[in-house]
């Protein structure tokens, strides 16, 4: 089937795990599957690299559910799996005037940027000598800027030379139940636009030569993969290259954004709390 999606675990079927790919599953307020891949020549009949890549699902990525905070506080211990300690640069890719793009610019939006504190208040406020340093940029795509992204940040590490970078960008599902609803962590690294075959230069650890870790939620499903998903064959003719999203995407958007800038925050900076973030986020 020629499914399209940018989710590791849409091509692994728990029942037909391939040679050198491992998956297992965890997880609480999230279920949590973690798929690691050994080699890219492992991964390559389902179109993913070498690395690990952590699904987390849920019936909804808002602040009004329940486990909301419990959320926030797992998708952060996951994501403090990846990185290593010191300065991180946080990147949302993504189209901020396009609402199915526009995920990566909404979630930096609510990103702590703290590298400038440490040098300019840190005298004045001890506590904020203890926080990690953090830059953000979201610095839009190619067709706005005429500059790559991965150009954009490469030229950003010579300067400030952080020790990791996240990623955070929109992704494409093949399953319309995961729209809005699943959260994908990867030190894989990204290619902004891959998920709507507008691949774009690659921000990767072997590109960058840092780690880099792409967070990812699904926007949108190609209308092929939803034919051939629910038929099981392909469709019969030809049918418009169209990407299908849910009619209250923005509110999807704005709500998954949300909570993924609040785990970034809580995992780089393990000394606030969930009142700390939610506050400063507000």
């Amino acid at each position: 089937m020629n499914i399209r999606t940018d989710l590791a675990l849409e091509g692994v079927d728990a029942e037909q795990i391939r040679e050198g790919i491992t998956r297992s599953t965890r997880g609480s307020a999230f279920s949590i599957t973690e798929i690691r891949i050994e080699e890219d020549k492992h991964g390559a009949p389902i179109g993913k690299k070498k690395g690990r890549y952590i699904t987390l699902e849920a019936g909804a990525l808002s602040r009004f559910s329940d486990r909301y905070r419990d959320m926030a506080q797992e998708l952060a211990q996951e994501l403090r799996r990846f990185l290593p300690p010191g300065h991180v640069l946080v990147v949302g890719l993504g189209n901020s005037d396009i609402t199915p793009d526009a995920l990566g610019p909404q979630a930096a939006a609510h990103v702590l940027a703290t590298r400038h504190l440490k040098t300019e208040l840190a005298k004045e406020d001890p506590f904020l000598a203890g926080l990690r340093p953090v830059s953000v940029l979201a610095g839009g795509v190619l067709g706005q800027t005429g500059i790559e992204s991965a150009e954009l940040v490469a030229a950003l590490l010579t300067r400030l030379s952080p020790a990791a970078v996240i990623a955070v960008d929109a992704l494409a599902c093949s399953e319309l139940s995961r729209l809005g609803t699943t959260i994908q962590i990867s030190d894989a690294g990204i290619s902004p636009g891959s998920g709507v075959q507008n691949k774009r230069k690659e921000l990767s650890a072997a590109t960058m030569g840092i780690p880099v870790v792409a967070v990812g939620v699904p926007t949108v499903v190609d209308m092929g993969t939803i034919v051939e998903g629910l038929t099981g064959s392909l469709p019969k003719g030809q049918i418009p290259d169209m990407m299908v999203t849910p009619r209250d995407i923005d509110k999807l958007t704005e709500r998954a954004a949300g909570l993924i800038a609040c785990g970034i925050n809580l995992a780089l900076h393990p000394r606030l709390t969930m009142e700390d973030v939610e506050s400063l986020m507000a």
